[in-house]
């Protein structure tokens, strides 16, 4: 049986506050990653510095680049050096008083294909996302690589099943989902490793993709000394029945490999027959905030 094998890798670590330490991080485990055969490799959210939306600092909006800033500069250049895609999670400064929570995609040979912004802010206790990021205006586009079609979606956004949808419509093989998700410290008892993992594996069931999550580690306090955030991990790939095939075996850096078969998205469909039974038709209601 034919067969179009891609092997993907996750880039799980920890950070700290000097920003370049963490590029540098990024950058040997991205190496690496491409030793090891990867041809797509996916950043973690904001993987350059500490997550800073834990708290209010107008100082942060200091940390935003333009999209041809040195940060993804550097990985563009892994791209063309090395010979593979990259997903790049950055920080991006669009104008004054205009910042975004972005990815940005680049193919095998360095080209930039484009950008994906964040489109579903949260803000909780901890997660002061409203304050730094405009709601993306970039639609959902998928970018066609070397090695597959992929899309991206960023943190907040796994959590609705729309956005995948519409990737997957467009011929999305496999969605990213850079994150940054942990324990709470200011919710005692509250652990959403399980329902983050379900949410995300439920939208590789529900359109036959891969799924392919990369999450932080490690504590981080606020920079104001007043609360912290402990990021789990857990990066995993699921296929798209759902199941997972590859995980994170530690809470500590990591490398997450999965070699995948992208035939099995067209043979899952063939079989489930999602697309075919959709009732676009019958689902407008969803296009009003309240349906009471």
């Amino acid at each position: 049986m034919e067969k179009r094998i891609v092997k993907i890798a996750l880039i799980q670590h920890s950070c700290e506050p000097d920003r370049q330490r963490n590029i540098n991080k990024a950058e040997v485990l991205i190496r690496k990653a491409a030793e090891k055969g990867a041809q797509i490799i996916c950043t973690q959210e904001l993987f350059s510095g500490m997550y800073f939306p834990q708290t209010i600092d107008v100082n942060k909006y200091d940390w935003a680049e333009p999209v041809d800033g040195p940060t993804n500069a550097r990985i563009q250049a892994l791209s063309k050096e090395l010979g593979i895609v990259t997903i790049c999670s950055f920080y991006e400064y669009a104008a004054d008083g205009l910042y975004f929570n972005t990815a940005t995609v680049y193919d095998a040979d360095g080209e930039y294909l484009g950008k994906y912004r964040k489109h579903h802010i949260p803000e909780a206790p901890r997660f002061l996302e409203k304050y730094y990021f405009t709601p993306g205006d970039t639609g959902y586009p998928v970018f066609k690589t070397k090695f597959g079609t992929i899309g991206l979606l960023i943190c907040w956004d796994e959590w609705f099943p729309e956005p995948s949808r519409i990737l997957a419509l467009k011929g999305a093989e496999i969605v990213f989902y850079p994150t940054a998700i942990g324990v709470n410290a200011d919710i005692p008892g509250l652990v959403t490793t399980k329902p983050w993992r379900k949410a995300i594996v439920s939208n590789a069931i529900h359109n036959n993709i891969y799924v392919a999550a990369p999450n932080r580690v490690g504590r981080e306090d606020a920079t104001n000394g007043k609360g912290y955030i402990t990021f789990y991990g857990n990066s995993f790939v699921a296929d798209p029945w759902g199941e997972i095939i590859s995980e994170a075996q530690t809470i500590e850096d990591e490398i997450i490999l999965a070699e995948i078969d992208l035939l099995e998205v067209k043979r899952t469909r063939d079989i489930l027959q999602f697309q075919r039974d959709r009732r676009p038709d019958t689902y407008h209601e969803l296009m009003s905030r309240t349906l009471t």
